[in-house]
């Protein structure tokens, strides 16, 4: 009998927000982006409410016109291993680039937090749209979309490759021989590639999950057929069920023709509900929240999907400017959609700015209304879970609180955690070290010895 297909649930602590005025607002602690105390009470909150994951994200540029939130935060592997010390079962996943660090330090901390934390790491990888990125990494020439990929690739097969350094029984650790290793079970990579060369091994062994899970966050062309071939999961943001559900669909069809199941890559929409006890009162909550923002930092906002592109010098009030390809090598997926919808819609350059900044979605209303929408998007397979981002005060707490005991009291969601392990908890397969050798079988039958 198969098993039941299970929502899967993250939460993205986001310090102060990913709104431009979000840290405004009455309620908001305004140095959560580096208050240790802050991101300790979201991930206890979304481990008591069973969550699979907590999510850290990051970028490596900023300037003067950047979300509040990126301009003084922490990184996500540290705040990650300091919360590893805090919880005991949900998964601590985290951003870092392909594009500028190097697979074998990457695959060293990652293998870190997987055992500091007991098995509970996560790599959400990304190849860094922002051109200005290099200017911090000897400024060289930012690498253009296609080949930010071709690297992400190689870099992936990398740092799997160093993960299998060492076979899960290789260290013997026997006092009285003195053994303290197997030298047979240490494998050295020996990669030589088209960008990198790495002989290995690393200097730390697999953990009780075997290997980070691995995130993709791209919704590009490169980046789905990326997630298909290698990852474990995919972070996208959809804003509708059709949408949502035509890239399920894709990325599963990808990854199925890449000889892979399509169970192993687990997709995640990313969503910003906003929970009242009445549908008036979230809207009212949205609308704060939009009162927060002006005209000056909505089109700063837009402008950074655009890499940081000046809307400044175009008329508010006239459609939406033809700005041709600019963006296109930055969040393509992101700036094509931003385009389509001002098309379609026929808006002005500010009605697009405010809206970027802060979108009206459908999970906005009461937790039964959340509820319905969740399961819907989860049942007609736009989802196979959701990673939640809170630009509202208490808005995980909200979400903790009213809407996941509806989720369990229909049967879609845990009451407990069914592992300690962030794959165990997925529904991931062990990842079997390529060096090991398979067992033989148990003897069965008249012919086996006595």
């Amino acid at each position: 009998m198969a098993k039941k297909r299970q929502l899967r649930l993250g939460a993205m602590i986001h310090g102060i927000g990913g709104h431009m005025g979000a840290w405004r607002h009455p309620d908001a602690q305004p140095d959560a982006s580096v208050s240790f105390a802050f991101y300790t009470q979201q991930a206890q909150k979304a481990e008591a409410g069973k969550f699979d994951l907590v999510f850290v994200a990051d970028g490596l540029y900023i300037n003067e016109k950047s979300l509040p939130h990126f301009l003084n935060r922490f990184e996500p592997l540290t705040i990650l291993s300091a919360l590893g010390g805090v919880t005991s079962k949900i998964g601590l996943v985290g951003t870092v680039s392909t594009s500028y660090s190097e697979p074998f330090t990457v695959a060293r901390q990652l293998a870190s937090l997987d055992q500091i934390s007991g098995g509970r790491a996560g790599w959400n990888v990304v190849t860094s749209p922002l051109e200005g990125s290099a200017k911090n990494y000897g400024n060289k020439q930012h690498p253009d979309h296609e080949l930010r990929y071709r690297i992400a690739e190689e870099y992936l097969t990398v740092a799997k490759g160093l993960w299998d350094s060492w076979e899960d029984d290789a260290f013997v650790r026997d006092k009285q021989s003195g053994v303290f290793f197997d030298p047979a079970k240490m494998h050295r990579l020996d990669h030589q590639g088209e960008f990198f060369a790495v002989q290995g091994p690393l200097n730390i062994a697999r953990s009780r999950q075997g290997q980070p899970v691995i995130f993709q966050a791209g919704s590009s062309e490169s980046g789905k057929t990326l997630a298909a071939k290698s990852a474990d999961a995919a972070f996208t943001g959809q804003e509708t069920l059709a949408d949502a559900q035509r890239f399920y669909r894709d990325v599963k069809e990808r990854a199925a023709a890449y000889g892979r199941s399509s169970a192993d890559i687990l997709i995640f929409p990313g969503i910003s509900p906003i929970i009242g006890r009445t549908a008036e009162e979230a809207k009212r909550k949205h609308e704060e929240l939009a009162s927060l923002v002006s005209i000056e930092q909505a089109l700063h906002f837009l402008g950074r999907f655009f890499d940081h592109h000046d809307f400044s010098q175009y008329p508010l009030d006239e459609p939406f400017p033809d700005i041709g390809e600019v963006g296109s090598n930055s969040f393509r997926s992101t700036t094509d959609k931003i385009k389509q919808k001002a098309r379609e819609q026929k808006w002005t350059l500010r009605q697009t700015a405010l809206y970027t900044a802060t979108p009206e979605s459908e999970f906005i209303g009461t937790p039964e209304h959340v509820a319905d929408l969740i399961q819907r998007w989860f049942e007609e397979e736009a989802a196979d879970g959701f990673i939640l981002q809170s630009n509202v005060p208490r808005g995980l707490d909200d979400f903790v609180d009213r809407v996941v005991p509806i989720l369990q009291q229909r049967g879609l969601f845990r009451t407990e955690y069914e592992a300690d392990t962030l794959r165990g908890n997925l529904g991931l397969p062990f990842p079997v070290n390529r060096y090991a050798q398979p067992r033989k079988p148990e003897p069965q039958g008249v012919n086996a010895p006595l």
